[in-house]
């Protein structure tokens, strides 16, 4: 195979599987290794070739797509991204899947304007390049590098570069989350070590829209602090958690005394939106030694040129380790770019951020 990324693709619908099938292919990095319209068929074929990544569908016949994943993690381990349509009852049957073990969630492409399509495809590339990396189980895969057929922009496309030592600190402290590739899960972690006077929290997480309205919702029945979507005009409150909404940036602004959050529409940023690169840039802005950086698992680079500059405008940073990392990629590349201050596994990061509110 030349060291492609082999791909198997379940879904009951032939015009899915042949959308799919363009898309993946359209990247010289993968080999989509075949289509199955239902669990079983997909099983006979894994039994012949075992692909490094599978698309699965949520609702097909004779087997659900939750089912075949929860039997397919406890016999043979294999990254898994869930296909599925955008409806507010498909994205809470995505926290199921995420719970499960599935890396990601895609969205089922659509034919529509071009850059929508665009957008769409190079996504699911993206992920699907992910979730090979991604260790599931004893499984890991790391047989690719990230590539692209779209023009990768930086933040410069939202908002300008920070002023570096412009912001005095406050007695409040704010804290910058960014994740992808295996983040729910980790968030989940730390958000749950977390009391209920913890420093407030924003979050970009790498979701598609809708889902991030799930994803909140599943965290705020499992955690001590308030998790919520964030919407424009959010203060940013102590014992507080905001949600970026997928497919929306969002920006870190201060409003006198107090922060609260921007959502807006804009480019792709680091070839995501919401981009960590845009809400970390705007804490350097905005927020400077009064904010701290996190960055956790994920593919790519995002968030790196953002904690670099939170990191100059006074911030203290800090970067997931590879041990506890689904994917090493954010917080390498953050590493690599010098704007990291320690690097922790995840279970000490929650630990680190209310050491560093006590410090305030």
């Amino acid at each position: 195979m030349g060291g492609k990324i082999r791909v198997l693709i379940i879904d009951d619908s032939a015009s899915v599987r042949q959308t799919l099938t363009a898309i993946l292919s359209a990247d010289p990095d993968i080999d989509v290794m075949g289509a199955a319209s239902d669990p079983f068929m997909a099983a006979r074929k894994i039994r012949d070739e075992v692909p490094d990544v599978i698309t699965l569908d949520v609702e097909m016949p004779q087997m659900d797509g939750i089912t075949f994943l929860r039997k397919l993690m406890a016999q043979h381990p294999i990254p898994v991204v869930m296909c599925s349509s955008l409806t507010e009852s498909g994205s809470e049957t995505l926290m199921q899947a995420l719970e499960a073990g599935a890396v990601d969630i895609i969205l089922k492409p659509k034919i529509g304007a071009a850059d929508h399509l665009a957008e769409s495809a190079d996504r699911i590339r993206t992920v699907v390049k992910g979730a090979a990396r991604a260790r599931v189980a004893k499984l890991r895969r790391s047989r690719m590098a990230e590539g692209s057929t779209t023009a990768k922009l930086t933040a410069d496309a939202v908002l300008p570069p920070p002023k570096i030592g412009a912001m005095a600190k406050t007695t409040e402290m704010v804290v910058c989350v960014g994740a992808s590739t295996g983040g729910t899960e980790a968030l989940r972690e730390l958000l749950e070590a977390l009391p209920a006077n913890s420093p407030g929290i924003v979050i970009v997480q790498h979701m598609p829209e809708k889902f991030t309205a799930a994803f909140a919702k599943r965290l705020n029945g499992l955690c001590e602090v308030e998790v919520k979507e964030a919407a424009d005009g959010d203060p940013v409150l102590r014992g507080h958690v905001l949600i970026a909404p997928g497919d929306r940036h969002m920006l870190l602004e201060r409003r006198g005394a107090r922060y609260e959050v921007s959502i807006r529409s804009g480019p792709l940023v680091s070839r995501h939106r919401p981009s960590v690169d845009v809400l970390f840039r705007s804490a350097a802005r905005s927020a400077g030694a009064n904010a701290m950086g996190v960055i956790m698992t994920g593919m790519g680079d995002d968030g790196a040129r953002g904690m670099n500059e939170m990191h100059q405008a006074g911030a203290y940073t800090v970067a997931q380790d590879e041990a506890t990392s689904v994917v090493f990629g954010m917080p390498k590349e953050a590493i690599a770019h010098g704007g990291v201050d320690k690097t922790v596994p995840l279970d000490q990061i929650a630990r680190e951020i209310l050491a560093a509110d006590r410090r305030r």
